[in-house]
């Protein structure tokens, strides 16, 4: 993404957590995934998680931002090492979406995307997180971009055109 800002722009991966001390743009293209935006009005201080899986079954030494509950845990300790608490944050939640809506009967188990948003919805709850807006669900794709010196996240959402047989 080209831009004529003096700040620094940072582009997440899925499974990339990034906590930005100083005026940041940060962005992602989300599917199935969920990204999270924390941003601490009075500090201008964020972070941003890419998640792709509410959790793992083996939990390892190091925190993955790959798994929601290790993305929430990384923001939490990142919270908490800058001296601010995480509740103070304006949370925000994007993503999401069904990629394969025409693969699904209405009998079929939970797919990724509704298991993601129901892990995000369940974390921001546990850690009494301030959440102030969310664009989750539905079909197709997100492309988010959220700016550390205002707190502002701009979305387009793409979603899927069905085919009906």
């Amino acid at each position: 993404m080209k831009t004529s800002l003096a700040y620094p722009s940072v582009y997440l991966a899925p499974g990339d957590f990034y906590f930005a001390t100083g005026p940041t743009r940060m962005s992602t293209v989300l599917g199935s995934c969920i990204a999270a935006t924390m941003w601490h009005p009075e500090r201008k201080i964020g972070a941003m998680c890419h998640f792709m899986l509410p959790s793992r079954r083996l939990r390892y030494a190091e925190l993955n931002g790959k798994y929601a509950d290790e993305a929430f845990e990384l923001f939490i300790r990142e919270a908490q090492a800058h001296h601010t608490l995480p509740g103070d944050f304006q949370v925000k939640l994007f993503g999401g979406g069904e990629m394969f809506p025409q693969h699904h009967k209405p009998t079929s188990i939970t797919g990724v995307a509704d298991m993601n948003i129901e892990a995000a919805l369940q974390l921001a709850a546990r850690y009494q997180l301030n959440l102030t807006a969310q664009d989750i669900g539905h079909t197709g794709h997100r492309n988010i971009i959220f700016d550390t010196w205002s707190g502002n996240v701009w979305v387009k959402h793409q979603p899927l055109l069905l085919r009906h047989p």
